[in-house]
């Protein structure tokens, strides 16, 4: 997910190691971006941990979710799924901000997240416009869910449950829906279809 350049001017660069590298974002319509993507089971058995603790991720999979960082930061997102990026794995990484402001996105760290899933939407519904860094300039007004709850694993393989409502809610549903082959074009009226027709044509 994007962020219109016209609500903020520059993206925070929050580094993670310095091996981390930038990734190309397919763009639509590549094929790739249609696809449902696999269930991530790419761990570690426990070692030194206590046996509670549970499988570790892989570093392969570590990497993957910081190079996909740092590709959304330096694209100005908010948002990025692993197929954004050519992977057919069940990974998003969000910048779980509440507005759209330089200085909340300096004070809140992007996050990885491994097999995400909504386990449960509020009946409220909020229309807001979403971008999308696989849809260069394209912005479009999509109506979400307004609270959301996610169950995933974090970078340490570590089972999380999150409740989020307004612009983290939409980040988090905008992505999910890309792990399943559903892009936000798929979430408009027949009358908005029609009328990014032309552009969407361009880039075919």
């Amino acid at each position: 997910m994007s962020v219109n350049p016209i609500q903020i001017e520059i993206l925070t660069k929050i580094r993670y190691p310095k091996y981390m590298a930038l990734l190309e974002i397919k763009k639509y319509p590549d094929p790739i971006l249609r696809k449902k993507c696999q269930e991530v089971k790419d761990y570690n058995p426990p070692t030194t941990l206590p046996p509670s603790a549970g499988p570790s991720v892989t570093e392969e999979i570590k990497k993957l979710g910081w190079d996909m960082v740092e590709t959304m930061v330096e694209n100005e997102g908010i948002g990025l799924a692993a197929p954004q990026v050519g992977e057919l794995k069940r990974i998003i990484v969000v910048h779980p901000i509440e507005e759209r402001t330089i200085e909340e996105k300096s004070k809140i760290k992007p996050q990885v997240f491994i097999n995400p899933k909504i386990i449960k939407k509020s009946r409220e519904a909020i229309i807001d416009e979403e971008g999308c860094l696989s849809f260069p300039g394209l912005f479009l007004k999509i109506k979400r869910a307004k609270e959301v709850e996610i169950e995933a694993q974090n970078e340490k393989g570590e089972k999380i449950r999150i409740e989020t409502e307004g612009l983290p809610a939409r980040i988090f549903q905008h992505e999910i829906d890309h792990l399943d082959g559903i892009l936000f074009i798929d979430r408009i009226s027949f009358w908005q279809k029609l009328k990014i027709r032309k552009k969407l044509k361009q880039w075919h």
